[in-house]
């Protein structure tokens, strides 16, 4: 028996909004860090050029990091692109979401016009955006624009998260991203906590309240 079919992403969603994503500005928005214990929340907007699609776009998580890289590249050379983040400390005042709402709007508004609509990804549209928005669950996996901000938000947050590394050895950010992998949890009880934790969640909190169990 055959299993579900694979999600491909495609110009169908913005299609759906609009008839015609060439007629209208439809940019795609995704964020990456929700689930970190350390490092921002990045979020990015694209509104891709219909005619000038990256060949090879899919949810970000479907692809190896060389093919990451090198669709991220080209996607910055076609498209309007921006990425934004919220910060360690950003995270720990407003919370994860609300700081995930705040890296979306500070993308969109980044953007070098404000698009007639647009697609975000999940199921939530962040208050406040400039222009009407229409939530879209797996929309890395169904979008074009969405997958396109995917792949720009990964490769951006890695890169900070790598040199954050460098910056503090030994919790393997290079290669967890700061998620919290066994490697990650041990070295936080044993080396301590950054200034680059989020003190708001609860391995890094437990520790500031003393427990190391």
């Amino acid at each position: 028996m055959a299993g579900p079919a694979k999600l491909v992403p495609s110009f169908d969603p913005e299609r759906t909004l609009c008839g015609d994503p060439r007629l209208i500005r439809i940019a795609g928005v995704d964020e990456v860090g929700r689930g970190p214990l350390a490092g921002p929340v990045t979020a990015a907007a694209v509104r891709l050029d219909p005619e000038r699609v990256p060949a090879g776009l899919n949810d970000s998580k479907a692809l190896k990091p060389a093919q990451r890289e090198a669709l991220a590249t080209e996607i910055l050379a076609v498209a309007d692109v921006c990425i934004a983040h919220a910060s360690v400390e950003e995270i720990d005042e407003i919370n994860i979401l609300q700081a995930t709402f705040l890296a979306m709007r500070r993308a969109v508004s980044g953007l070098s016009a404000v698009p007639d609509h647009l697609l975000i990804d999940g199921n939530k549209v962040p208050p406040g955006m400039p222009c009407p928005a229409a939530p879209l669950v797996k929309g890395d996996a169904k979008s074009l624009s969405v997958a396109a901000a995917s792949i720009v938000a990964k490769v951006a947050r890695d890169r900070i998260m790598a040199e954050l590394a460098a910056e503090c050895p030994g919790y393997g950010w290079e290669r967890n991203a700061g998620y919290p992998t066994k490697a990650h949890v041990v070295a936080l009880k044993s080396l301590g906590i950054t200034p680059y934790h989020r003190r708001s969640f609860g391995p890094v909190h437990k520790i500031l309240c003393g427990d190391t169990e």
